[in-house]
């Protein structure tokens, strides 16, 4: 029998996270026939994919009513709903987790978006979902914002495993290396076991090449034309460079030898927005060893369906994505002003979903008194 596509990734080092979380898809067996069948070991989960399943899916109403009754408020409430996801999926995942040793079988939680800019907050949170979902095998998401970076570090300190994400820039990027051996550190000097420490650095790449090609068109040079769907994948590929130098640093090296994990490169926001651009690009051109790839279910599917995987796309690439980015600076588009608008406008956009959650759950909790 023919290997598949995504049987195909996994063997070639990248592990398939799926980008959505809804109780309708762990309670109706399909989340059991991804990991079966699309070779999916790992979920991963933010305001906007909890907002639409709670406003799309009927599997929340009984829960919802029996809290509303018992008088809880609408953070509670809204607590309540998507911990349960988060426990009930990381219990099908579990056994993936036990196989690995931690390294695949995460689910992902984020603290909340308004809570970006908060770093004690976000410390804070951090812990209370840590503990009340009590499972191993959970990712907590911090944003990799300035204040995000102390977080980062505290939480790892605590033996909390950490998603981070929102990370745009190659410099925060190694800011994000950096808290977390920092967190190691601290949690080594705290005598807790760094083997059961795990973390992903969510390296964001169709968001790049959205807002650096919108740039390029109002350039409007066939030079500038000419870069158009190319940044995404070379920003990436020199992240990836950048994890290898870093996990291959003395300080690193010390940490991993007392048991310490790796910080995995994970590709988020692999869904291709430009439909002139081939729509597993983000896949294919991102194959390398140890990497995460989540991607949203059309974006499996196309990779399942007609993904054309050709081993490690990354390393040998590092001269032509420096190259690239050289292109797009001498055009005259500030890559560290491109980076920055795109933090900020990544946390916006999660408050707003927060908040459409927030009125959502309001809703629902309106008809069930």
């Amino acid at each position: 029998m023919t290997e598949t596509p995504t049987a195909q990734l996994s063997a070639a080092g990248v592990s398939i996270w799926l980008d959505d979380l809804s109780r309708e898809r762990i309670e109706t067996g399909n989340l059991t026939d991804l990991i079966s069948n699309r070779n999916v070991v790992g979920i991963t989960t933010n305001p906007t994919i909890f907002a639409k399943a709670i406003k799309d899916g009927d599997r929340y109403a009984a829960q919802v009513s029996e809290l509303t009754a018992a008088g809880k408020n609408v953070d509670e409430v809204i607590a309540e709903l998507t911990t349960k996801d988060v426990a009930d999926a990381a219990d099908v995942f579990r056994p993936i987790s036990d196989e690995t040793n931690g390294v695949d079988g995460r689910v992902s939680i984020e603290v909340e978006p308004g809570l970006a800019h908060d770093a004690q907050g976000t410390i804070d949170q951090a812990v209370s979902l840590w503990e009340r979902l009590q499972r191993p095998n959970v990712l907590i998401k911090i944003p990799a914002t300035v204040e995000g970076l102390e977080a980062i570090t505290a939480a790892t300190a605590k033996g909390i495993s950490v998603n981070v994400t929102l990370i745009f820039s190659l410099t925060r990027y190694r800011e994000v290396i950096n808290a977390y051996l920092t967190g190691l550190e601290q949690a080594r000097e705290a005598g807790i076991d760094l083997s059961g420490i795990h973390s992903v650095a969510s390296f964001f790449v169709s968001r790049v090449d959205t807002e650096i090609d919108k740039r390029l068109d109002a350039v409007g040079t066939d030079d500038a034309r000419a870069l158009k769907g190319k940044a995404g994948i070379a920003n990436a590929q020199l992240a990836y460079q950048v994890f290898e130098q870093e996990f291959s640093s003395e300080r690193a090296k010390a940490l991993t030898s007392a048991g310490a994990n790796p910080q995995r490169p994970l590709w988020a926001s692999t869904g291709v927005k430009d439909p002139s651009l081939p729509d597993t690009l983000y896949v294919t051109g991102l194959v390398a060893p140890g990497v995460v790839n989540t991607m949203p279910e059309k974006t499996l599917e196309a990779t399942f369906d007609h993904g054309v995987v050709t081993g490690d796309t990354v390393t040998a690439s590092y001269d032509d994505a420096n190259s690239v980015l050289d292109a797009i600076a001498a055009v005259g588009i500030s890559y560290d002003d491109v980076t920055l608008v795109l933090e900020k406008e990544g946390v916006e956009k999660f408050i707003v979903s927060w908040n459409e959650l927030v009125d959502d759950v309001k809703v629902a909790m309106e008809a069930a008194r």
